[in-house]
């Protein structure tokens, strides 16, 4: 992409915690800040990516179809230590670079959701690079308490909006690669509801008596959520899974986790009151 439109894309991505307009709407979008391989200098690019589990992503090289690797690839292969932008979270990586088969296997999981990467690779007259990004540290891009906590919750909700969309379009089969967006989304759930039941859980125990209710109300949410999700991980990774029956169980999921979400979101005002 030219540099001024990327320019604009990184404003408004910044500006709008990770949403974007135009061409990316509705998009998997990251900013990926690499070290210039000669200058030394930061370098940030849009890149459309692809969840790969355990809190890894998968960008391609596409460069739009041209016939040369992007720069940021260069980048990453003389200095792999990058840093990720996802609008919610601001994080250092490790970007590592796939080869032979596992590159190919990525690959064509990709180009499986979607023909768009197989038509830049003929385009390109090249094999596109894939890389994964393995996260190391990282921290919100919110500093108080509950608007980190709300971002985390818009997360979720677009996330899941894009997984139905992609189910609703798939045809009369479950891609590989959308088995893993759904379990990735699921895993990341169970994650997030662990780290609230061992930390703010607790926290709200000791320092809010007075939310003794809500605070037990959100703990029966989670276990009837974490049922919902073993069963969507079940349908998903069932042979043949029938998009049909995912879609059943990502309505239902969403319909729980929104009324959840909505009801946790009234302890923003508390949370924001903590000193960090």
């Amino acid at each position: 992409m030219p540099v001024d439109f990327n320019q604009h894309v990184i404003a408004e991505f910044r500006a709008n915690k990770g949403r974007v307009g135009g061409p990316f709407e509705g998009a998997r979008l990251l900013l990926l800040t690499t070290t210039g391989a000669r200058s030394g200098a930061p370098h940030t690019v849009p890149l459309g990516y692809l969840p790969d589990g355990e809190g890894r992503t998968v960008v391609i090289g596409s460069a739009g179809g041209a016939p040369a690797h992007p720069a940021w690839f260069h980048n990453i292969r003389a200095n792999p230590r990058v840093t990720v932008e996802t609008g919610v979270f601001t994080f250092e990586a490790d970007a590592v670079v796939l080869r032979g088969a596992e590159r190919d296997q990525v690959f064509a999981r990709a180009a499986e959701a979607d023909s768009g990467w197989a038509d830049y690779e003929r385009k390109a007259g090249r094999r596109l690079p894939v890389v994964v990004l393995r996260p190391v540290s990282g921290v919100p891009n919110a500093s108080a308490w509950g608007d980190a906590l709300k971002l985390v919750h818009d997360a979720f909700r677009r996330e899941l909006a894009l997984i139905r969309e992609e189910i609703a379009r798939s045809g009369p089969g479950l891609g590989s690669q959308l088995r893993i967006n759904c379990l990735t989304v699921c895993q990341g759930l169970h994650h997030h509801h662990a780290s609230e039941d061992g930390q703010l859980l607790p926290f709200l125990d000791e320092h809010h008596p007075e939310l003794a209710g809500t605070v037990a109300r959100l703990r029966r949410e989670h276990e009837a959520i974490a049922l919902l999700l073993d069963e969507l991980e079940r349908v998903v990774s069932a042979d043949g899974a029938d998009p049909a029956a995912v879609l059943s169980e990502v309505d239902r999921l969403v319909a729980e986790l929104e009324a959840h979400l909505d009801y946790e979101e009234r302890l923003v005002p508390v949370l924001n009151a903590v000193q960090p």
